[in-house]
């Protein structure tokens, strides 16, 4: 069995499974939201928002975490090329991550909504970011659509993220058969040359 250093450790593999599960939730919950109309967007709409709001207070939290106890090593066969789009594609991950719930919850402030709809993390109130909630008029209209744009854009990085990230893992797992997978999947069998 490999160290531990060869692994993640069990609080970044929890935060990353618990992100990865809420991110997807959130996609689908978007989906379903965007066919809706008038009052009957509110609920899925305040759901879409809390669960936004835990993914930035988890992001946050995995940053810190991963700042403090940086990751397993790559294995030493794995090429110049692989090791730079998986650091393009992690930390971009932290981008989506805490950029998707902060131009979301900037949108939500900007927009009139926010008096029908208070922002809550579920049953806990949160704060409208007071610039932003004092716009009225065009400027509000400006500012809620420019981080509507904002949100959308990091939505469809995030699509590409996750396709590229789940590509490596299918790489390493079925193509290099390598214990890449396992180092964040520690169900899976590690291989005797670890």
């Amino acid at each position: 069995m490999a160290s531990l250093k060869d692994r993640y450790s069990s609080v970044a593999i929890a935060l990353h499974w618990t992100i990865a599960i809420l991110l997807l939730s959130n996609i689908g919950i978007a989906w379903y939201f965007n066919t809706l109309h008038g009052m009957a967007r509110l609920s899925p709409l305040a759901l879409h928002q809390s669960i936004g709001l835990t993914v930035l207070v988890l992001s946050l939290a995995r940053l810190a975490w991963r700042l403090v106890n940086p990751p397993p090593r790559l294995p030493d066969y794995v090429t110049w090329w692989e090791r730079w789009l998986s650091t393009i594609v992690h930390w971009g991950f932290y981008v989506v991550m805490i950029g998707l719930p902060l131009t979301g919850w900037a949108m939500r402030s900007a927009s009139p909504l926010h008096h029908i709809l208070p922002i809550k993390l579920f049953f806990i109130p949160w704060p409208a970011i007071g610039p932003l909630a004092s716009l009225t008029g065009d400027q509000a209209k400006a500012a809620e659509h420019l981080y509507e744009t904002a949100h959308g854009l990091l939505g469809k990085l995030a699509y590409g993220l996750i396709a590229l990230h789940v590509a490596g893992a299918l790489k390493h797992q079925f193509f290099s058969r390598d214990d890449v997978v396992a180092r964040m999947i520690p169900i899976l069998k590690r291989k005797a040359s670890a």
